[in-house]
């Protein structure tokens, strides 16, 4: 906006204007409080900017623009609506533009537009009707993105599994382009036995689910005006995490009406035994036009004035709450949602009711909650954690350290011995093949009696292990 105003001061006959998410509540105190903009889009520009691009210089025709909010010469304010694609498929795909980036790793595909749902704090909740792209019309733009040498592809679906049979007939599309990771948004409560089999059927590493869950809490659901029952809901979560055939993560919103603190924790708590891929906390946001800010006073809801206009607090959890459950974010993202720290951070959550508060607790007090760390870094704040409150799990940490890779010359790796160590007479291999190349290195175990071996091949100096086997 700074750049703006001053692109305006130095050219003060150009017309200024702006569109997206930003401008789908009301836009009169947007406008007068930016006098160097001209006027603003509400909702989707493919049809109406060309329109206005027609007229851009003749201000009285722009009441003509669905869509457009201005003020008028005399400072009256002008609400044209909300403007809708009228053809979706009929619109150019993006990616036929010469100006389309495709530097990106990854490429978003919008093969659906509007959502069923009607979640009062997403700003596609009032999105109807729902509009979908033809099978091959998708087909065809995901050879253009391939042929590009694009392998990620992000569905934009807001709800892949809306239409259970378009789901299905995408799915056996996505087969056809075996060497592309396709990202996609589910609603496990709306699962049916068909799209189960299906993807139960997909090839391993296909597919990238992100499973909309933000709370376990019944009346939280209801408020939020989320359709489907959490039971079902939490059936198909169990369903989609049982999958080894894909990762599934699942999300939590911090911030929804009569969702507590403790109750945050306990879902967190829930997902970790499912298990979720990756627990994702957020923190929610007010954006105009949604229902929740709408009626956040109604809800007792207080937020940022400015963007990204989140939660303060609500009357369910204060401020000092929400401060914790965004650092109880930033504790999943270190370790929980890192693969080298992931499996013993999962049994310590399930195990114990308290480690959530207690990590917590330890990070706050070590001062790093909101600090970058490396993995190195972590894995050793782990296992001192562990030392001082649960010693019976320093091993598993232990282990995991080894089998990330990381220096056995380091706290973690204390009891590692890797001195005159031969294999025992009999052992249980747990990945890889034993070769007398190999150089191996020996774990005690604490309390259950077993012993853990690694082997290292020796030509390529790798640092994570390519075999592993316990004996007694």
């Amino acid at each position: 906006m700074h750049v703006l105003s001053r692109v305006k001061a130095l050219l003060p006959h150009c017309c200024i204007t702006l569109g997206g998410p930003e401008f789908l509540g009301d836009n009169a105190a947007f406008l007068r409080r930016n006098p160097f903009v001209s006027c603003v889009f509400r909702g989707e520009g493919e049809e109406v900017v060309p329109q206005w691009l027609r007229v851009w210089n003749k201000p009285d025709a722009w009441e003509e623009i669905t869509g457009l909010c201005y003020l008028d010469k005399d400072g009256n304010y002008h609400d044209n609506g909300l403007a809708r694609v009228a053809n979706f498929q009929s619109l150019t795909p993006p990616e036929c533009s010469k100006l389309f980036n495709w530097s990106k790793p990854f490429v978003q595909l919008e093969t659906t537009r509007g959502c069923f749902n009607t979640c009062a704090f997403c700003v596609s909740g009032g999105e109807k009707p729902v509009r979908s792209l033809p099978v091959e019309t998708i087909r065809e733009r995901i050879q253009t993105i391939h042929d590009h040498g694009i392998r990620n592809i992000r569905v934009l679906d807001r709800t892949f599994n809306y239409n259970n049979r378009h789901a299905q007939a995408l799915l056996n599309i996505f087969c056809e382009f075996p060497d592309i990771r396709f990202h996609l948004e589910i609603h496990p409560a709306l699962l049916t036995e068909e799209l189960k089999t299906a993807l139960a059927k997909m090839p391993e590493g296909l597919l990238h689910l992100e499973a909309g869950i933000q709370s376990l809490r019944e009346p939280v659901l209801a408020v939020s005006k989320r359709m489907g029952k959490l039971k079902d809901a939490l059936s198909g979560l169990r369903f989609l995490c049982s999958l080894p055939n894909m990762e599934t993560h699942a999300d939590l919103i911090a911030g929804l009406p009569l969702y507590r603190l403790e109750e945050i924790f306990e879902d967190v708590r829930t997902l970790a035994g499912y298990p979720a891929g990756e627990i994702q906390l957020e923190s929610l946001k007010l954006l105009p036009g949604t229902e929740m800010r709408r009626r956040a006073e109604e809800l007792g809801i207080r937020y940022s004035p400015m963007p990204p206009y989140e939660v303060l607090e609500t009357r369910e959890i204060t401020a000092d709450e929400l401060q914790t459950a965004r650092q109880l974010s930033r504790l999943l993202d270190g370790f929980y949602n890192t693969p080298a720290w992931q499996g013993i951070t999962r049994q310590l959550i399930v195990d114990h009711e308290d480690f959530l508060h207690k990590m917590l607790d330890y990070l706050i007090e070590l001062r790093v909650i909101d600090q970058p760390l490396g993995l190195e870094r972590r894995g050793i704040i782990l296992y001192e954690f562990c030392q001082k409150h649960y010693p019976d799990y320093t091993c598993a940490v232990s282990r995991a350290w080894i089998e990330a890779g990381m220096s056995l010359k380091k706290q973690p790796a204390e009891r590692v011995r890797t001195k005159h160590v031969t294999p025992p007479e009999q052992w249980t291999v747990c990945f890889g093949t034993y070769h007398e190349g190999l150089r191996l290195c020996l774990l005690p175990g604490e309390n259950s009696g077993i012993t853990y071996w690694y082997g290292f091949e020796t030509e390529n100096q790798a640092s994570k292990p390519v075999f592993k086997a316990t004996a007694p």
